[in-house]
């Protein structure tokens, strides 16, 4: 088993790891045109994210689906699942994208913009929203990749996009070669391009004769959107999509107070959300692991299998994240210096650091017990615990530290730390408990 996982898990590792590291090296490129564009390109990040929350529960509800269905051995039920979320994906990206793209400049004001970032945020985030249809297209194809097992794919797709927006930024951002020095906006159509060819990869991927999800079994037999299809994405993905609301919430909270504090310490803030994303992108593989093996498991009826599954990634991903800890407290102040040549904006990103060292270790294990709840179906349980942990204990004690006890950016990382360790508790006794093997999807 422990074999099985680590075939299963590495692909989707990887691809994780690597979107993360474009987004990093897409930051790192961004300031060189100074703190001001590290932290335009912040501000739109939640506002991103929130515009994307509808389509993170519908993949995750596919994946499970598919997972499930695969392990019931029921082919042409898992493709009605990916022809209905399809369907509902197109619609909602074009009612949301329109919305997005005229609430703009109102957006970036509540994200905390200011006089000299404001501009900036404003042109980013029309350019990525303009071109969302291609990522989130892309997300559900490779979600239902996942959950039918195949890892393998996602990865390729996003190794080659992060390559290319990596390319394109720096044609784009600076001017080489003959392209124009387009600054932010440069780094934003980098990020479109990349999922422009990421996208085109994603629906190839369909056409392979091994796929188990898959468009030419989909024309030969007729499949169209089915009720009980989007039934089970109302049902499962409902109470995710209220889930990332609710962490949104708390994350927003948390940009927000960071962005009062300054350019600078707002600026340090996005490179150590970048750095703690990148450990997340381990999280993320294992969680890939989790849910399709999880998933299969109980599809096939093997209630233990399931959880020794959950138990295996588990582990693995601590003994990723104690490695990550260990690169986190020796090698913050050279990571920070990457960004910025200033010192005290270093010595804010060493301070981060040593939050991160704790973060990690937390995080990653409660991601993957999260993960396999949800494979499950336990998405009450989920929804509870985020509403708990980043709703309201993220956001109060952030808010008591940073505006009541005035620790500055420390009160913030120290909020972090506050909802990892409530996230991890209750996801951890819940799976421990075992219940979530009995739900019927």
């Amino acid at each position: 088993m422990l074999i099985e996982a680590l075939q299963m898990a590495w692909p989707a590792v990887l691809e994780s790891f690597f979107v993360s590291l474009a987004g990093m090296i897409d930051t790192m490129m961004v300031a060189t045109m100074g703190s001001y564009a590290v932290a335009a390109v912040g501000l739109t990040q939640q506002p991103k994210f929130i515009s994307l929350t509808l389509f993170f529960a519908i993949n995750v509800a596919v994946s499970a689906i598919v997972a499930r269905r695969k392990g019931e051995q029921k082919r042409r039920a898992a493709n009605e699942m990916l022809v209905t979320a399809l369907a509902v994906c197109t619609v909602l990206c074009i009612l949301i994208t329109v919305l997005f793209l005229i609430w703009t400049p109102a957006l970036m004001r509540i994200a905390g913009s200011n006089a000299d970032t404001h501009d900036s945020a404003v042109v980013y985030f029309r350019i990525i929203m303009g071109g969302s249809f291609f990522n989130i297209i892309t997300m559900l194809i490779n979600s239902a990749q996942r959950g039918s097992g195949n890892t393998r794919i996602s990865m390729t797709t996003n190794l080659v996009s992060s390559c290319v927006n990596i390319l394109f930024n720096y044609l784009l951002i600076g001017g080489h070669f003959g392209f124009p020095a387009l600054g932010v906006a440069g780094a934003a159509l980098a990020t479109v391009l990349g999922t422009v060819v990421a996208f085109i990869m994603s629906v190839r991927s369909l056409f392979l004769k091994d796929s188990y999800v898959s468009i030419p079994l989909i024309l030969r037999e007729k499949i169209v959107p089915v009720k009980d299809a989007f039934q089970n994405i109302i049902r499962l993905g409902s109470n995710m999509c209220v889930e990332n609301l609710a962490m949104r919430v708390g994350f927003l909270a948390t940009a927000l107070l960071a962005a009062r504090l300054g350019t600078d310490e707002f600026a340090a803030h996005n490179v150590g959300m970048n750095l703690l994303g990148l450990t997340f992108s381990f999280a993320d593989g294992m969680q890939a692991a989790g849910v399709a093996l999880s998933g299969q498991a109980l599809g096939a009826g093997e209630k233990e299998q399931a959880k020794q599954y959950g138990s295996i990634c588990q582990h693995i991903g601590l003994g990723i994240s104690v490695f990550l800890s260990v690169l986190l407290i020796f090698g913050g102040r050279w990571f920070f210096g990457l960004y910025f040549s200033e010192p005290h904006i270093v010595d804010m990103g060493v301070m981060i650091c040593r939050f991160m060292c704790v973060i990690v270790l937390l995080q990653i294990s409660q991601i993957i017990f999260g993960a396999c709840l949800r494979a499950a179906g336990d998405v009450r349980y989920t929804l509870a615990a985020s509403l708990v942990s980043v709703t309201i204990i993220r956001t109060v004690v952030t808010w008591l530290l940073v505006s009541v006890f005035h620790l500055g950016l420390m009160g913030i990382w120290l909020g972090i730390l506050s909802d990892q360790i409530t996230r991890f508790v209750l996801l951890g006794h819940r799976f421990r408990q075992g219940k979530w093997v009995d739900i019927k999807l």
